[in-house]
């Protein structure tokens, strides 16, 4: 099992922020939210102001935990390990995806995302 964080990192006007994965990549073209595996070592926390940092290029802070999901996209299972928290400092940078886009609550549902994040997209909008 692969433990892997994610962000969902919200704006003050309860937007979220949307990555776009980049073509020749698994799971091209399909939105996510920024994160990344969790290296020897770190707690998921850590780990996510670290992949943060080096893909969009902010300093986040964590401000809750949502729920674990197990996925499997054929290549061994993942735990997906997600976090709400905003930008402390810094402006997103698409550095590691094909696009960022902030999408209010209302248009999240209409793209077309990773299927792993989906149950997280459902949780944190039943908030």
């Amino acid at each position: 099992m692969i433990d892997v964080v994610c962000g969902i990192i919200t704006d003050a006007t309860h937007r979220v922020l949307a990555c776009l994965r980049p073509p020749g990549k698994h799971l091209a073209n399909r939105w996510e939210f920024p994160g990344g595996k969790i290296e020897a070592g770190e707690s998921p926390e850590t780990a996510l102001i670290r992949e943060l940092r080096e893909e969009l290029d902010v300093e986040v802070e964590i401000l809750r935990p949502l729920t674990p999901v197990l996925w499997d996209y054929g290549r061994g299972p993942i735990r997906l390990i997600p976090f709400v928290c905003r930008i402390k400092s810094g402006e997103p940078k698409p550095l590691d995806h094909a696009e960022v886009r902030w999408v209010d609550p209302i248009s999240l549902q209409e793209l077309h995302w990773a299927e792993a994040d989906g149950p997280i997209l459902e949780e944190w909008l039943a908030d």
